[in-house]
C-alpha cells in the first residue's frame, strides 16, 4: 500500500461512523487524541531502533505512518500539503532550512 492510498483511506474514513473502523473511531476522538497515539507510535518505533531489531522497528515505523497520517487528517493536512513543503526545501540545505527558523 503506497502513502497516497493509505491517505485516501484515512480521508475517507473520517465520515465514517466510529463504529466501522478505527481510523473513524480514532478521529472521532479528536486532534488531541490521533496527537497522543502518534506520539505514543513513535516512541515504540524509538524503542525499536535503539533495540535493533529490523523487523519490530519496521512494523513500528509502518505504525508511525499511518498514524502521522491520521494526526494530519485530524487537522484537515493532507499529504499533499507535506509534500508541497517538502518540494519547497528540495534546494535548501538542512543546515541552510535550520539556520532559516
Amino acid at each position: 500500500m503506497s502513502l497516497h492510498t493509505l491517505a485516501a483511506t484515512i480521508a475517507a474514513r473520517k465520515s465514517a461512523s466510529p463504529d466501522s473502523s478505527w481510523t473513524a473511531k480514532l478521529l472521532a476522538k479528536g486532534p488531541e487524541k490521533c496527537a497522543e497515539k502518534f506520539g505514543e507510535e513513535a516512541v515504540e518505533a524509538i524503542i525499536e531502533a535503539v533495540k535493533g531489531d529490523r523487523a519490530k522497528l519496521t512494523a513500528e515505523a509502518a505504525d508511525v505512518l499511518y498514524h502521522l497520517l491520521v494526526m494530519l487528517a485530524s487537522r484537515d493536512v493532507t499529504l499533499a500539503d507535506v509534500e508541497a513543503e517538502l518540494a519547497r526545501r528540495e534546494h535548501q540545505s538542512g543546515l541552510e532550512e535550520k539556520a532559516a527558523r
